[in-house]
């Protein structure tokens, strides 16, 4: 069974080196925000994955807590990159009766 978490640990690995390769590369900013969240995700698996293999719970609370920063990090990403929203004009005046 060990063998089998070994094994999958290295894919895991050769997952975030791509992933680096597309953060490095671009085109967008999207894209390198998705390949930052691939950072996360595997990261948390990687993370559970040593945490059975070397019997560490603590990787666990690690792990957890990478994964709490990735979704801090994505809504930042987001509030940040979504353009200003424009009130529209219609005419009305909203206090009238």
């Amino acid at each position: 069974m060990t063998w089998i978490l070994g094994f999958t640990s290295l894919i895991l690995l050769l997952a975030l080196v791509m992933g680096i390769w597309r953060v490095w590369r671009g085109p967008t900013l999207a894209d390198r925000m998705l390949a930052a969240q691939l950072f996360s995700t595997t990261g948390v698996a990687w993370l559970l994955l040593m945490a059975e293999l070397m019997a560490q719970p603590a990787l666990r609370d690690v792990a957890l807590v990478l994964a709490l920063l990735a979704v801090m990090t994505t809504v930042a990403f987001v509030a940040r990159a979504q353009p200003p929203r424009v009130a529209q004009k219609t005419g009305e005046d909203e206090n009238a009766p």
